[in-house]
């Protein structure tokens, strides 16, 4: 099941109608197509939350609306989307080719309809951000609440994820986090270097020899995150080379690897800034000092199409103040 997708309810504003009479109302090519954008919001809502009934609590309606709009969808475009099991609602192929599809058409439904070309430039509404688990518990968190005190017509949804996101196709205003990956229609915004250290417990070298080059690496335990997983990136004076490594460990929370690497269970590689005191204070010691971490980025990625709303581009610009020209990381009040 795809992970994280959330729109505006469109059977809410497509039921205030502009038409005020019976001679101004559509005509059936018009009534279709407004069908299928509420039958195309009805299959991205069962989508997001797996069900026929929670999507009928989100929309309003009863569930054998909500089914009889995704049946109504399906014979629109001539395949089959939903598929029921034993464990639940699921997509076929079908509906998983489609399903981005779709989103971007709402998307463009809502940027055309809903006011953001300029005639309402107000900060507010709902903004959906994607980020990273761990750098939001300790400082894009605050960051994001502090926005929310400064603009309080803007209400978020913000979904802790480790993992590269598309927010055109996966119906986020805003993605952060440092992935090197770049999207067709959309935005990068670079906000601050992501310094990495490769380290390790004085304890797990005990009976083992120090690494002196990264293809020693191979031969240890290793503890990973999502970013890296068993493909580790180092650069040298000579280029860069990539180590397959074996991974004892792999969590989308670096705060979990780093206290495994306290304990002695292996190798691994975090952010500086969450290894900073166990550097000082010798709970973790710095490996390959001459074979850097290739060099990451955090940047915010959103949709051309949503640097249109007053909100995201606000709330981008928020987030810039935040991490530039110092990471919060680096910063005295941090360091104390």
């Amino acid at each position: 099941m795809p992970r994280g997708f959330a729109v505006q309810d469109l059977s809410v504003s497509l039921a205030r109608s502009p038409y005020t009479s019976e001679k101004e109302a559509p005509r059936a090519g018009t009534r279709a197509a407004i069908n299928n954008l509420l039958n195309i919001n009805s299959f991205i809502r069962v989508a997001r939350l797996g069900s026929f009934s929670a999507a009928a609590r989100e929309l309003n309606a009863a569930p054998s609306v909500v089914a009889k709009r995704i049946t109504q969808l399906e014979r629109a475009i001539g395949a089959k989307l939903v598929v029921r099991s034993t464990r639940g609602l699921g997509l076929t192929s079908a509906g998983e080719r489609f399903l981005p599809r779709f989103v971007r058409l709402v998307a463009e439904h809502d940027a055309l309809f809903n006011g953001t070309e300029g005639t309402n430039r107000r900060i507010e509404g709902m903004v959906r951000i994607q980020t990273p688990p761990t750098i939001t518990s300790i400082f894009l968190g605050q960051m994001l609440s502090n926005f929310q005190k400064q603009h309080p017509l803007v209400d978020m949804e913000i979904v802790l994820m480790e993992r590269s996101v598309n927010p055109l196709e996966e119906g986020f205003d805003i993605a952060v986090g440092a992935w090197p990956v770049s999207y067709p229609n959309v935005i990068d915004v670079p906000l601050c270097r992501y310094e990495l250290v490769t380290c390790c417990s004085p304890e797990y070298l005990k009976d083992r020899a120090m690494p002196q080059h990264p293809t020693d690496l191979m031969d240890h335990q290793c503890l990973t995150t999502a970013l890296f997983r068993t493909t580790w990136g180092f650069t040298h004076s000579r280029g860069s080379m990539n180590v397959e490594v074996h991974s004892r460990m792999q969590s989308s929370d670096s705060r979990m690897v780093r206290d495994a690497a306290r304990m002695g269970l292996g190798i691994t590689i975090l952010p500086r800034f969450l290894v900073n005191e166990d550097l000082r204070a010798g709970t973790l010691i710095p490996l390959l000092e001459d074979f850097p971490v290739n060099s990451y980025w955090i940047k915010v990625q959103a949709p051309r199409m949503k640097m249109n709303r007053p909100a995201v581009r606000e709330l981008i610009s928020h987030l810039k103040a935040g991490m530039q020209p110092v990471p919060p990381w680096e910063r005295e009040e941090f360091l104390e």
